[in-house]
């Protein structure tokens, strides 16, 4: 790509913020050389290596990355026969560290990557050698020192020296605290002159303490003086350290030689962990911008979602939808200044950039974008006072260029096409520049305030108008581009919301054509149309999102009510089955008492008993008629009452499915009282049902009957096609009873589908049948409309 064009649509400060996001020296170099890609193939390997390294910052955290070095330097020393030192190796065992630590990052947590993840092959050939980074960081103390623990020699030599210091301090302590001395001495401290330790005497008294002088102070006062008695001990331990330098020395050329011995592990594992490192800035980079892979496509086709510009602040960036190569090939886009139109330029070209360089970019899923041989761009202020050039001269240079390199794989932006020069020839010259591209099919955008160029975008195939909103009303852009609609002059508006005075825009409109008055008038209709659909599209997503949420709230509170009366119903069955089930008992326990009362009567021993039994029974009977009426059975129920009723007249007790007889006619409030066996209840009409006496026998008749049928023979199906209602209706109602008796839950009636009127007769048949739970058609599989599915009741 073109070093002019990086900097102008500001690439080279995307690698500035990729650097800093990289851990190591190595890793800022791979990042500062990365430039974008024209292999399809390599942006694509590319792209995937920064998703899968965003894949595992999400699943696993932040890699450890510290440790990572720039070793080779060393590593080629150590082969040529040098000698590290400790810091180089200890920077050797930093590396050796952070290897064995990302080889364990790829599979802690239990959470596994997928084999063909990128980060995971560049980890997964990371090799190890613990043994030597051991050896390294127990043997090295710090950049400048070893330990004591880098060989029993040089610990032995080290404990030798101290102990021979801790014998002279003692010696030359005992010298300056005598009474006979510290009045010699300028300082009652002992310190070091070129590793020789001495005391500071005053000069006058030079000659009171034998000794070899070292150092005189800057005054002249104070002489250092090595006592005699501290000669030889201070010349052994001169000789202990010459032993240490060797032994160190020693040292490091062993540790030297283990490295060197794994050199071509060690390179290999910086040039991975380079990679590594460079991979995960990368990643780092795409979650500071919320950025996606973007979907690549060999169609020169650019279709940009909700794009923000990475370098604009995040909380203040308007994002764009860009489209490009796809119905069209030129976008023309127009609108004021500062509006937006040269932000869209720059963020177009400079997401092709980082798309080929393998940079995730700050836009909407499934964004999508191509891979161009090159990119040009003629954007800004090119005057060249060296050159003598004017801003026209300059720019037109520099499209000459342009003109001159492109082929059909290039994308080209262009700034203010044709400005700087007169209107007439600067718009005619951008005319035929655009013309020339567009016949090509090359990727082109260009901003213009040409009316001219407008209306070559409108006329011309393959070329598209766009715009950047502004609001005359507030007088500020709002940096939204809007494709398919040219961008309309706001200079009158804008000046009359200023202040300009009404004459002069009104004398201003005069020396306009009436071909500018009518392309302005248009343009005028299309923002207006524009506006109002807008808004009604606004309207309309506000009502369907309240359709929305009123509809889940009617869902939710019928779901609510539903489970409620579920609640409802199952309680209050349980209350009556205890209450019958209570009431039951205390019947049979009545009637045992009765019975033995009964055989005390004949024997004429207990009438007194009896008779008070007798009246605590109705009491009993008449507290749980209360009861029954009041818990279980509903004040008015939902059956049609029965008409006319008299005393005498048969009826039967819904709720109870007990046979009573009317004593009184029904009061006002419909309530009725009925004998039913030895109780007597009030109950409303509209729990009771007339009891047809000659249907009953008819129902006893067939009862009798069908206690003959076999059990064995009725079948789960019974088939009633070509019959006619009535007939299907005997052979049903006898089917079902059959069906009941012999214990099945659930059988099916074949009518056929035919004209669907059997159907009907059998479903308004099974409505009122009292041993039809419910019923359904069948579903697919079971005959669907030619089989009626009925569930029985138990």
């Amino acid at each position: 790509m073109n070093e002019k064009v990086i900097k102008v649509l500001e690439f080279d400060k995307i690698i500035e913020k990729l650097k800093d996001r990289a851990s190591s020296r190595p890793g800022k170099e791979l990042a500062e050389s990365l430039v974008p890609s024209v292999d399809f193939d390599e942006v694509k390997q590319l792209q995937k290596e920064t998703t899968d390294a965003v894949i595992c910052i999400l699943r696993k955290g932040s890699p450890p990355l510290g440790g990572i070095h720039d070793i080779m330097p060393f590593i080629r020393r150590a082969e040529a026969g040098g000698m590290l030192n400790p810091g180089e190796l200890l920077k050797i065992a930093d590396v050796l560290r952070v290897s064995r630590k990302l080889k364990g990052y790829i599979t802690q947590d239990k959470i596994e990557l997928e084999e063909a993840n990128t980060i995971y092959l560049l980890c997964d050939g990371l090799k190890t050698n613990r043994t030597l980074e051991d050896r390294l960081n127990q043997s090295i103390e710090s950049e400048e020192e070893l330990s004591d623990y880098a060989s029993p020699e040089l610990a032995s030599i080290r404990k030798s020296i101290r102990r021979m210091q801790d014998t002279i301090k003692d010696k030359l302590n005992s010298i300056i605290r005598s009474a006979q001395n510290r009045k010699y001495m300028q300082d009652a401290v002992v310190t070091l002159r070129g590793d020789r330790y001495v005391v500071p005497v005053k000069a006058e008294y030079r000659s009171q303490i034998p000794g070899l002088v070292h150092d005189v102070s800057q005054s002249g006062a104070t002489i250092f003086i090595e006592p005699m008695a501290v000669v030889e001990a201070n010349n052994e331990i001169r000789q202990l350290k010459i032993r240490e330098e060797r032994e160190v020395e020693r040292i490091l050329m062993e540790l030297t030689g283990e490295v060197c011995n794994i050199a071509d592990l060690l390179t290999e594992n910086v040039r991975l962990l380079s990679r590594i490192d460079f991979a995960f800035a990368k990643a780092r980079l795409s979650l500071d911008m919320n950025g996606v892979e973007p979907v690549l496509n060999t169609e020169r086709r650019i279709v940009i979602k909700k794009g923000r510009h990475p370098l604009i602040d995040p909380a203040v960036v308007v994002p764009v939808d860009i489209s490009l190569g796809d119905e069209f090939s030129t976008m023309v886009i127009t609108g004021p200044n500062t509006g937006g139109k040269t932000v869209t330029l720059k963020t177009t070209g400079l997401f092709v950039l980082m798309t080929q360089a393998g940079l995730h970019i700050p836009a909407a899923e499934n964004s999508e974008m191509c891979v161009f041989r090159n990119v040009f761009a003629d954007i800004g202020d090119e005057q060249s006072i060296e050159q003598s050039l004017s801003t026209f001269s300059s720019h037109m240079t520099n499209i000459v260029g342009i003109l001159r390199e492109i082929d059909e794989d290039s994308l080209v932006l262009f700034d203010e096409l044709g400005a700087g020069t007169d209107p007439t020839e600067g718009a005619a010259l951008a005319t035929a520049i655009l013309d020339r591209l567009t016949k090509r099919g090359i990727r082109t955008m260009a901003t213009t305030h040409y009316s001219e160029l407008k209306l070559y975008a409108m006329t011309t195939p393959n070329v598209r108008n766009a715009c950047c909103e502004f609001d005359v009303e507030t007088l500020r852009p709002t940096y939204r581009l809007l494709v398919g609609i040219p961008g309309k002059s706001n200079a009158f508006a804008i000046s009359k919301r200023l202040g300009l005075d009404e004459d002069i825009i009104e004398e201003a409109r005069n020396f306009l054509t009436g071909e500018d008055i009518q392309f302005e008038e248009v343009l005028s209709d299309i923002e207006k149309n524009r506006i109002e659909t807008e808004k009604e599209r606004e309207q309309a997503a506000k009502a369907k999102m309240e359709i929305e949420r009123l509809k889940e709230a009617a869902i939710e509170e019928k779901q609510k009510t539903e489970s409620e009366k579920e609640n409802i119903i199952k309680k209050a069955r349980e209350e009556a089955r205890r209450i019958l089930a209570d009431a039951k008992r205390e019947a049979e326990e009545m009637m045992e008492r009765l019975k033995e009362l009964e055989k005390a009567y004949q024997e004429r021993k207990l009438d007194n008993e009896m008779m008070e039994l007798r009246q605590s029974m109705r009491k009993k009977i008449n507290e749980l008629d209360e009861r029954i009426t009041g818990a279980v059975l509903p004040r008015k129920g939902y059956a049609k009452p029965p008409e006319n009723l008299k005393p005498g007249d048969a009826v039967t007790i819904i709720n109870l499915n007990q046979r009573g007889t009317v004593l009184e006619t029904p009061d006002k409030d419909g309530n009725v009282l009925i004998q039913a066996g030895i109780m007597k209840i009030k109950m409303h009409i509209t729990q009771l049902r007339l009891v047809d006496e000659q249907q009953e026998v008819m129902d006893s008749i067939q009862s009798r009957r069908v206690s003959g049928v076999k059990l064995g023979n009725v079948g789960l199906e019974l088939d009633i096609r070509g019959q006619n209602i009535e007939e299907a209706r005997v052979r049903i109602d006898k089917y079902i009873d059959d069906a009941v008796i012999a214990g099945l839950h659930e059988v099916s009636i074949i009518h056929g589908k035919g004209t669907g009127v059997l159907r009907k007769g059998v479903n308004e048949f099974l409505k009122s049948h009292p041993h039809v739970k419910s019923f359904r058609l069948g579903k697919y599989g079971e005959g669907e409309t030619g089989v009626t599915v009925v569930q029985l009741k138990e």
